[in-house]
């Protein structure tokens, strides 16, 4: 299982109760786009709000971070971290914040 934290944005978005934390099976290599196609399968409210809807490209002040690694620039089909694939450790996903 492939942990996954979201804001609270998102959590109240997808309805989930309670934990920050869900727990995703993803079939074959754990990476971002797997991840996140396992995040909009389960939860098809979050679809386009962490990615566009056409270029699945991250939206903007969405950042994904892993192992104290911000991996937001890194290619959608890089594998994660191993920790990551083995559950130790989850995936970020951050709504960065901007102002001045």
């Amino acid at each position: 299982m492939i942990r996954v934290v979201l804001p609270q944005p998102l959590l109240r978005l997808a309805m989930v109760e309670g934990d920050e934390e869900l727990a995703l099976d993803v079939r074959g290599a754990v990476t971002q786009r797997a991840v996140l196609d396992a995040v909009e399968a389960r939860y098809p409210m979050l679809r386009g709000a962490i990615r566009d809807h056409v270029t699945q490209r991250r939206r903007p002040f969405v950042r994904f971070f892993a192992c104290a690694q911000d991996l937001s620039h890194d290619a959608p089909d890089a594998p994660l971290p191993e920790a990551v694939a083995r559950g130790e450790e989850p995936f970020l996903v951050v709504g960065a914040t901007a102002g001045g």
